[in-house]
């Protein structure tokens, strides 16, 4: 029985993991261009990890928006330009798939309302080139473009026990865009954010519902979390990544308070906690072991593709 049960498990990943289908795609700037893409490899099991504030400082200093290089500063201009992620800048959280899609809308609107000096077109490109220049190399799916092609294949996905031996040496990874194994599962939400990674396109992401992690900048080490502590009231705020996606979460800096986001009851709350410098050390209990939750908690609902294969484009609508 116990046998039968494994079996079962394996052929439920490995339906999943297919759901990604690698098609040769152009990003936001090329499409404005009709500069062709490389051909690129697929990502590995963790995307990399980078903070909103370290993109911020980026993106300010390339849209010309000011040289501070103090990512609350940046933050603060990049929202009054009306660029910003649905819930605002919140310094520590890791820049995911949803939030690069956010960005992509909101710079090109910026430029087309003239908030901005550059043209969409260039604003696109400079946008481009910061989120080449982190290593992301995500870009949002948008229907009716260039970019929808026939499938190529999966001859270069990697192997299940690749994914599966990295959860066992290496820890569950934050972000993934591979289906975790299934012991890994009630550890991760699905985000359904349809997007390209360097050609690939995948109908969303998996995330842990909770983590803090430290990350190297430069010579500096940092904390990338959806943790956030307020030392006056001794609470702990946790972004739920799905809620953060649907719109229904805490906000940071250069919101519009009016969309009815989620009150902390502390006053500038964007500033003070969520990107405020951390004076304390890792949350104690179930937080402080990463990648940690509690079975049953944020139950994860990952798509099931028509047929056993992948999504087709044209169910993943969301406005460009």
């Amino acid at each position: 029985m116990k046998l039968i049960t494994r079996n079962l498990a394996m052929i439920v990943f490995m339906g999943i993991f297919l759901l990604a289908v690698p098609v040769m795609a152009q990003t936001p700037a090329q499409e404005q261009t009709g500069v062709e893409p490389e051909k690129a490899s697929p990502p590995p099991v963790q995307q990399k990890l980078v903070r909103e504030g370290d993109l911020a400082v980026k993106l300010e200093q390339a849209l010309g928006l000011g040289t501070s290089g103090d990512e609350i500063e940046a933050e603060t201009l990049l929202g009054n330009a009306g660029i910003l992620p649905r819930n605002g800048w919140i310094a520590d959280y890791p820049v995911t798939p949803d939030v690069v899609g956010e960005l992509y809308k909101s710079v090109r609107d910026a430029a087309a309302a003239g908030k901005i000096s550059t043209s969409i077109e260039e604003s696109l490109k400079r946008l481009d080139s910061v989120i080449n220049e982190t290593g992301l190399s995500v870009y949002p799916y948008t229907v009716g473009s260039s970019n929808e092609n026939k499938p190529l294949g999966v001859d270069n996905y990697p192997n299940p026990a690749v994914i599966n031996n990295y959860y066992v040496d290496q820890g569950p990874p934050v972000v993934t865009y591979y289906a975790p194994p299934p012991d890994y599962y009630y550890l991760y939400s699905w985000v359904a954010f349809p997007f390209w990674y360097s050609g690939f396109w995948y109908p969303g992401y998996y995330i842990l519902h909770d983590f803090q992690r430290t990350v190297g900048v430069g010579n500096r080490v940092r904390i990338i979390s959806n943790h956030f502590n307020d030392i006056r009231s001794h609470r702990v705020y946790r972004i739920d990544p799905v809620s953060r996606y649907r719109g229904r979460t805490f906000a940071g800096i250069g919101v519009n308070r009016t969309r009815g986001f989620i009150t902390t009851g502390v006053p500038r709350s964007g500033r003070t906690i969520f990107n405020a410098p951390r004076t304390w050390g890792a949350p104690v209990g179930r937080m402080s072991v990463p990648g940690y939750a509690p079975r049953g908690e944020g139950r994860m609902r990952a798509p099931a593709p028509e047929g056993g294969g992948a999504y087709r484009g044209r169910e993943m609508r969301r406005e460009r």
